[in-house]
């Protein structure tokens, strides 16, 4: 039997732009996969590998980012058919840095980013929900009311990655050289810091950027307030929120916090800290990490103290990994989302973050059981953390502008000026309904 063969070619018009002739040439990709569906030879076509654009913030201190990359690196190793883009971006201009992204078409296929920010977005159907991950991975494997904070209308618009509480650290020296005792109230609070300030020493160091304004946040919640009602309305001319107010104000009254903390930036007050001009920093749980050595030791953690009230409470972050809607490779991106979930220890353990991880497998790390601070924290603190939802729960676009909006800024700046409460508190009430009414 004679097998007779038909030449085949495959052709891809060139167009000249010298002489703008045309002429028909075969393409070696055409004609080597033609061969092999011709007579059946498996032909390697090697792909070049999906490229996903990763944008992570600037979490603590340098060597966060450096933490990070090395974990990017390790994942583009494992799977070289996709290549993940590490960006560090800055907290400066954070919100317009994404809104330009997204408005433009050229938003990351992935990234961390402000607490609300993922609700923010998806509400603007910018992100996708990441429910299929979370199910993967299994609800109970989170630290509890960490997914509750990332669920909107019935999705988790961002899958929970770092728990940031805020909480009061003290200087056991300077409590010591003064004879007082660790308070357990607000009252006993006041007490200790007007005894110990004197000669260039404070009771009390904030700062007028948006961590001066976590000292309401932790206050407010401590005494059973917040920003909210349980049915969404303003509360901060609520009872409870206002006694908060009053007590940051009495410290003030009394000479306790420092005048400079009006000027200060978060890190201008942890550094008065670290030097010992100040009892006592509302700050994260590793945060004496960051601290001289011969100073870390000189630094407790608060325990809970007794408001006004008699309620005990304070204020914490969920910090959530987001997926956006832009991204041309969803699968891709969605498992690289889980592979940095499940391998994510190293940004502790080499990234030294102040917060510690929402996931409870990675809390069995002795990196974390081993540090009393961070365990404190998390047996202590974390049960009875609250976000800026405060006390509604949940979370809702309006939370991405409220958190660093100016108004609560310019209300902490002239709380530290000793203005009253009558005349700062009402520009930030309205501005508060201003941001709700839409």
């Amino acid at each position: 039997m004679t097998v007779r063969l038909t030449r085949v070619t495959t052709y891809v018009t060139v167009t000249s732009h010298v002489n703008m002739k045309t002429s028909i040439l075969p393409t070696p990709l055409a004609i080597g996969t033609l061969v092999g569906v011709l007579f059946g030879i498996a032909i390697n076509v090697s792909a070049a590998p999906i490229t996903l654009n990763f944008w992570d913030m600037q979490w603590g201190a340098a060597e966060y980012a450096v933490s990070a990359q090395k974990l990017v690196d390790r994942y583009n190793q494992e799977h070289p058919d996709v290549q993940v883009v590490y960006r560090s971006v800055p907290w400066t201009s954070w919100f317009s840095t994404f809104t330009t992204a997204v408005a433009s078409g050229s938003a990351p296929d992935i990234s961390t980013g402000a607490g609300f920010q993922a609700v923010y977005f998806f509400s603007q159907d910018a992100v996708l929900p990441v429910d299929d991950v979370v199910k993967e991975i299994g609800a109970e494997h989170f630290v509890p009311g960490t997914l509750e904070s990332c669920k909107y209308q019935g999705h988790y618009v961002g899958l929970p990655w770092g728990v940031d509480v805020r909480l009061f650290l003290y200087r056991k020296d300077i409590l010591a050289a003064k004879g007082q005792k660790i308070p357990t109230t607000w009252d006993e609070f006041r007490a200790v810091c007007k005894a110990v300030t004197g000669n260039g020493v404070y009771g009390y160091v904030s700062s007028g950027d948006s961590a001066g304004v976590h000292s309401l946040f932790v206050t407010a919640i401590n005494n059973g307030g917040g920003l909210f009602t349980k049915d969404a309305k303003p509360a901060l001319t609520s009872d409870r929120t206002m006694e908060a107010l009053q007590f940051l104000a009495d410290l003030v009254k009394d000479g306790s916090v420092n005048p400079a903390s009006v000027g200060y930036q978060n890190f201008e007050r942890v550094a008065s800290f670290f030097q010992g001009k100040a009892a006592f920093l509302i700050e994260g749980a590793n945060t004496p990490a960051g601290a001289p050595a011969d100073v870390r030791d000189k630094i407790g953690i608060l325990p809970p103290m007794k408001s006004k009230r008699g309620d005990i409470g304070t204020n914490y972050w969920i910090n959530n990994v987001m997926v956006y809607k832009q991204t041309a490779h969803p699968k891709e991106t969605f498992a690289f989302l889980r592979w940095w979930s499940d391998n994510q220890i190293t940004i502790w353990t080499e990234g030294h973050m102040s917060s510690f991880p929402a996931r409870k497998d990675l809390l069995n790390n002795p990196y974390f059981q081993d540090s009393p601070n961070y365990k404190y924290a998390i047996d202590v603190y974390a049960p009875i953390s609250k976000t800026i939802a405060a006390q509604e729960g949940g979370t809702f676009p309006q939370l991405n502008e409220i958190d660093g909006d100016a108004a609560f800024g310019t209300l902490i700046q002239q709380l530290w000026q000793g203005k009253p409460l009558s005349e700062i508190v009402p520009p930030a009430e309205a501005r508060l309904e201003e941001i709700m009414s839409h």
